[in-house]
């Protein structure tokens, strides 16, 4: 192995439209890309543990994306990504960099200086070293405990809601460890069925069933001289309960279909949201293992008692999501607001928050506008709508037709991509006008025959605008007027002129940027808040 293979960026390569050819593999070894194809989950778990960068190619949206990236974060991964769209699919790169990809490069660009580029900034990252939030009183309390506790070998029990950052301490725990040099692998046992997590946690021989063409080393092997990290252990099948106890006790194990026995080197670190000692009383989770797993608890806080780290969670979650590098400040206002508001999804929602004010940005300060809450009980939620207007009616004196280079989004992917032309209509400031005013033109147009109702031609001219459900009929409340709301019309508003505008099903999807299966979905949904809609197939 020569040292330009050693210091090589590791890849995982998946691409479900067409096989890598070897003169491309080239040129990407020539770029510093080492790349691993996987066909199993078993194979991309593992690779995905050793993986700098993972590298997927997107078809007509950007939904693949959003699927791989649940997938690994299920697997316990975070793994940076690297998009490849078709050069006449702008707009599925920019809805991957509002995603968080990376980089976005055309499907068909095999440039290794682009590629190098695209990488360069994962060489720098690799050295860097991981950042933790502790800044309440209540936290660094944590801290110091958790310290102490990582410099012994005892099994820890992480406790805490949803979302709070139990995984977080289980980092801080190895990496404050004298194990930290060796691997950190991560499961959530409610993110896979009962009958993988057996073979994901002890691995298999070849030959143990159907389809087992090799040995498979599962997460206690991998994780050797580290740790491992079970988080909603709560949620663990009972009968693995047992085996897991007894590998616990024993400090071995044997592979499903395997008869050798392998000592093991590791420490476990369990989490959970659920309360055990209940779960003992419902004969859910075995008292014996318990007591194995919980030498010494830590009870993680909800983010609304710890409001210390609030701020810096924000800080630390715009510096990861900024477009284009750009740094981003926040408004004494949105400050205020952000301290206010309960945070029923902690962490996890405070990081949702941040990237829909990234989104919603168009400067370089986050304002009490761009704050979209989950809780319609959400702090002044409704104070946000007016100035939602502002920027819309700003936005309307701009020519720019839709992701035009000028669009900050769009803007850095212009050069590789080449300029795109949106189809004549409406440009994005003509519709965010529209929309927030709570009205959008009727078309002229005669109605498609694909959504054309099933009876003869009508004797009534309302007749069609009764099945579409008309969008001079959608009424904004005069009180209680909140985002959530003006955003669920301004969705309907363009559903109903798409559909008005085009001549089948594919073609209102394309025309909104979404799937065919996301439009029936949210035609589905209309249907269900009671508005009358009729669309043939």
């Amino acid at each position: 192995m020569n040292a330009s293979s050693v210091n090589a960026i590791q890849a995982v390569w998946l691409d479900p439209f067409s096989p890598l050819a070897d003169t491309d593999r080239a040129q990407l070894d020539a770029a510093g890309i080492s790349l691993q194809t996987v066909a199993t989950l078993g194979d991309l778990h593992v690779a995905l543990r050793r993986a700098h960068v993972l590298i997927i190619r997107l078809g007509d949206n950007a939904e693949l994306l959003g699927e791989v990236q649940t997938l690994i974060g299920q697997l316990g991964h975070r793994v940076p990504v690297i998009c490849r769209v078709e050069r006449r699919r702008m707009e599925v790169a920019v809805d991957a960099m509002r995603l968080g990809a990376l980089h976005v490069l055309p499907a068909d660009e095999w440039n290794t200086r682009l590629w190098a580029d695209a990488v360069s900034a994962l060489q720098v990252n690799a050295q860097a070293p991981r950042s933790f939030v502790f800044v309440d009183p209540v936290s660094q309390q944590l801290l110091a405990l958790a310290q102490r506790v990582a410099q012994t070998e005892v099994t820890a029990l992480l406790v805490g809601p949803t979302g709070a950052g139990k995984e977080v301490l289980a980092r801080v725990l190895h990496e404050a460890s004298p194990r930290a040099k060796g691997p950190f692998v991560a499961l959530n046992c409610a993110a896979l069925p009962e009958h993988l997590i057996e073979d994901m946690l002890f691995g298999h021989d070849k030959g143990a069933f159907t389809g087992a063409h090799k040995e498979h080393k599962g997460l206690f092997e991998q994780a050797h001289g580290g740790t491992v990290f079970l988080d909603e252990i709560g949620e663990m099948p009972i009968h693995l309960q047992a085996k897991l106890l007894r590998v616990l006790q024993e400090k071995k194990l044997n592979r499903l279909g395997g008869e050798a026995t392998i000592d093991l080197d590791v420490r476990l670190i369990a989490a959970t949201n659920k309360d055990l000692r209940a779960a003992i009383d419902a004969r859910e989770f075995r008292e014996d293992l318990y007591f194995r797993i919980s030498t010494f608890r830590l009870r993680i806080q909800p983010l609304r008692e710890r409001q210390g780290d609030i701020l810096p969670l924000v800080a630390q979650s715009l510096a990861r999501h900024a477009k284009g590098g750009v740094p981003l400040s926040v408004e004494p206002e949105a400050q205020n607001l952000l301290q206010q508001y309960p945070w029923p999804g902690n962490v996890r929602e405070l990081e949702n928050v941040v990237q829909r004010a990234v989104v919603l940005c168009t400067g370089r300060t986050i304002t009490p506008a761009h704050l979209m809450f989950d809780e319609v009980s959400a702090p002044e939620q409704n104070m946000v709508l007016p100035e939602v207007q502002s920027d819309a009616a700003q936005a309307a004196d701009m020519s720019t037709p839709l992701f035009a280079p000028a669009n900050p989004v769009a803007a850095p992917l212009t050069a590789a991509f080449g300029s795109f032309q949106s189809a004549p209509g409406h440009t994005v400031a003509d519709v965010a006008s529209a929309m927030m005013s709570g009205a959008v033109a009727q078309q002229s147009a005669a109605t498609p025959a694909w959504a054309m109702p099933s009876q003869p031609a009508d004797p009534m001219a309302s007749a069609s605008a009764h099945r579409f459900g008309s969008a001079d009929n959608i009424q904004l409340p005069l009180d209680g007027l909140d985002l959530q709301h003006a955003v669920k019309v301004s969705e309907h508003q363009m559903i109903l002129t798409a559909i008005q505008t085009t001549e089948s099903r594919v073609e209102a999807a394309r025309k909104l940027g979404i799937s065919p299966r996301t439009l029936r979905y949210k035609l589905a949904q209309l249907r269900e808040r009671g508005m009358h809609l009729a669309f043939a197939d």
